[in-house]
């Protein structure tokens, strides 16, 4: 019965059935193969979003929309210029921090993407800067939107897991930095190899102006995760506190939206929160159907008999985590993945946590390899390049962001990661 679900699923994805429908049917067909009572079916849904901590999703994703829509993203490249625009290519650093900046209030990957690029494209154009590489990077620095809290993966996976969200952001820092900084050191090479100009001289006067410019925005995180580490709100509280901050900052500080765009935000936010809660709708029966099963510790037996080296394994479970996210979308991976390997990891003793921190990395890494490739299809459309031309450029910054993974699975003590 396994087979058949999964043939079907497989088959539905290939045909371009969304994989909300492509989970739902597949599941729905199994079971009734089966005979058992489809009203587990609507029961299952119903409980799979049935959870406070995901009231935070739409309301990190409506804060998200309402910062990238607004000149947030503008001011916050302008910092991150005043402060490393004068090395030798400079902007490539800069787009890697703006990225890192602005994934600590996203919480978003293509957000990131198309906040950074549709800011600085223009810009890197005019100073010489190889277009596909210079794209390429804007997409790779975009993965760091989803691993910097906040984070909706992170969140989803909290649920799934049943693991505390505020450690999970704790834990996802310190990761997200070391992916800023290995981009960052790939960029400076090319930067040097590709003679890339310098930029403006230093200044303390041009970086304390656009620091004044950008505080509003950087103090976002600031208030998110002070307020939720210092036990002042929960995860889901401070989503709200989000809305508010950067609605009061985009309406009435910067004036950047007029309520006219508020509305379309909202409708775009709306959307886009009804699909992953469809999708985690969805998830919700065929995790139940494969525990019912007992495919997780089917699966764990299995690979525990191919080896019974812990670094072996975590090898393979990290090979499952990418190659599914070549295939599927975060969310959807996240959510088919966690109930098969979590039981797998705990055997081999690794925290949730832990694990947790792997595969929000390992999936992040998946916007940046097609078919799939969210931000890729983002910078694409920001930078009118043909994806072809990104996608060999970014083979550099793909494999960075690998050795970062593999850091992040290997050594944890390393990455500060709390038990």
């Amino acid at each position: 019965m396994t087979a058949l679900l999964f043939l079907l699923f497989i088959a539905l994805m290939l045909l371009g059935v969304p994989i909300a429908l492509a989970i739902g049917a597949s599941t729905l067909v199994a079971l009734n193969a089966q005979g058992v009572p489809l009203m587990v079916v609507t029961q299952q849904m119903f409980q799979g979003i049935n959870s406070f901590a995901l009231v935070a999703v739409p309301m990190f994703i409506l804060a998200g929309d309402l910062m990238a829509q607004g000149k947030v993203s503008e001011r916050l490249v302008n910092f991150a210029d005043a402060l490393f625009g004068f090395l030798k290519g400079g902007l490539s650093i800069v787009s890697v921090l703006a990225g890192m900046f602005f994934a600590a209030i996203s919480g978003s990957g293509a957000a990131t993407t198309a906040a950074v690029g549709s800011t600085l494209v223009p810009e890197l154009r005019k100073k010489g800067y190889e277009p596909a590489s210079a794209a390429s990077l804007i997409a790779a620095s975009g993965t760091i939107g989803v691993v910097i809290p906040p984070s909706v993966p992170m969140i989803i996976y909290a649920v799934i897991a049943q693991q505390s969200v505020s450690r999970l952001f704790l834990n996802g820092i310190i990761p997200g930095i070391l992916m800023g900084i290995g981009l960052a050191a790939i960029a400076i090479v090319q930067a040097y190899r590709r003679q890339y100009p310098r930029g403006s001289a230093l200044s303390a006067a041009t970086i304390w102006q656009t620091f004044k410019g950008a505080s509003w925005g950087l103090m976002t995180p600031v208030i998110i995760l002070g307020g939720i580490f210092s036990g002042v709100f929960t995860p889901s509280e401070a989503a709200v506190v989000a809305v508010n901050y950067a609605l009061l900052v985009s309406l009435f500080v910067y004036r950047d939206l007029s309520l006219g765009d508020v509305y379309r935000i909202l409708i775009r936010s709306a959307i886009t929160t009804a699909v992953i809660m469809f999708v985690i709708a969805t998830s919700a029966v065929l995790s139940w159907t494969l525990s019912s099963w007992q495919v997780p510790g089917s699966l764990a037996q299995w690979v525990l008999s191919l080896s019974t080296n812990p670094l072996v394994i975590m090898l393979l479970v990290v090979a499952v985590i990418l190659l599914t996210g070549v295939f599927i979308e975060t969310a959807s991976a996240l959510i088919i993945l966690t109930p098969v390997l979590l039981p797998l990891v705990t055997q081999l003793g690794i925290d949730p946590i832990h694990f947790g921190i792997i595969i929000v990395v390992g999936l992040a890494i998946g916007m940046i390899t097609p078919p799939v490739a969210i931000n890729l299809y983002v910078a694409s459309s920001v930078t009118q390049l043909p994806l072809e031309r990104i996608t060999r450029a970014i083979l550099p910054y793909l494999l960075g962001l690998v050795s970062v993974l593999l850091l992040v699975v290997y050594v944890p003590i390393l990455l500060g990661l709390s038990g």
